[in-house]
């Protein structure tokens, strides 16, 4: 009787700890979950670094969105938990500025057409690839994969339905959007329950202030930040989106934050 115990402890010891591990790699097609404790209490704050890059921080964990601009610019946070990218162009992908941070604990969470473009040696934790309609949960917080495109046929050629992703980040009670590049798709428009909206308008690439707007004031997020507002011919009109979500829904707050350093708008 007692072997026969002694075996039944041994073999549930084996199956607990083997539920504790995880791939280096992990591909996702399905909701995956792999659990960590946040604090319920715990505040997001966001940190606007330059045009597409942000840090997101909630608690102790700090998620670098689209880091690009050197190392140097995140030496005032703490080594993420969290890469997003959203897309292969220069300013969402900076192969340059990943090298120089401190990946070794790090989830880095990419669309397929990213991950095939980082180095083979890059040193980061676990890479995560996401595409379009993905679903994944890591450490309690929620990535959604949206798709990223545009709609005009002279614009098509910039990004191409299914390569790059916008997210959807369920952090603690809040739902938060990232656009990336893209246009006023249906998939942006069909948006429900956002609490957070980063919200793109840049030409020729992405959206018009007016179609980013009219996209907003149709899935009306609590509160939407203007970002990726540097065109070829210099900022977007972020008065005038403002202006123009103000007159179409005043229950969406509107929050402008400084993406640009002062020379760049200088030169604006």
């Amino acid at each position: 009787m007692k072997n026969s115990c002694f075996i039944l402890i041994i073999i549930y010891l084996m199956a607990f700890s083997c539920k504790e591990k995880t791939n280096d790699t992990i591909e996702s097609n399905s909701e995956k979950v792999i659990t960590k404790a946040i604090q319920k209490n715990d505040t997001l704050s966001i940190h606007p670094i330059s045009h597409a890059t942000m840090v997101l921080s909630y608690g102790k964990t700090d998620i670098y969105v689209d880091p690009t601009g050197g190392a140097q610019v995140f030496k005032l946070y703490s080594n993420p938990e969290f890469v997003l990218i959203t897309d292969v162009h220069y300013d969402h992908l900076d192969v340059e500025t990943l090298e120089g941070l401190d990946l070794s604990s790090t989830i880095l969470v990419a669309p397929k057409a990213v991950i095939d473009k980082l180095p083979e040696d890059l040193s980061v934790s676990k890479l995560v690839t996401l595409n379009n309609g993905d679903l994944i949960t890591l450490n309690a917080i929620k990535f959604e994969a949206i798709p990223m495109y545009n709609l005009r046929e002279e614009a098509q050629k910039f990004h191409s339905k299914g390569r790059g992703n916008g997210y959807i980040l369920t952090i603690g009670n809040e739902r938060i959007y990232i656009s990336g590049d893209t246009e006023d798709i249906p998939e942006m428009r069909n948006l429900m329950q956002i609490d957070k909206a980063f919200i793109c308008m840049n030409q020729p690439y992405t959206m018009t202030v007016e179609s980013a707007a009219d996209a907003v004031l149709e899935f009306k997020p609590k509160q939407v930040y203007p970002y990726h507002y540097r065109g070829t011919n210099g900022f977007s009109d972020v008065d005038r989106f403002k202006t123009l979500i103000n007159q179409g829904d005043e229950t969406i707050e509107v929050i402008q934050l400084n993406w640009y350093k002062k020379s760049d708008e200088m030169q604006k």
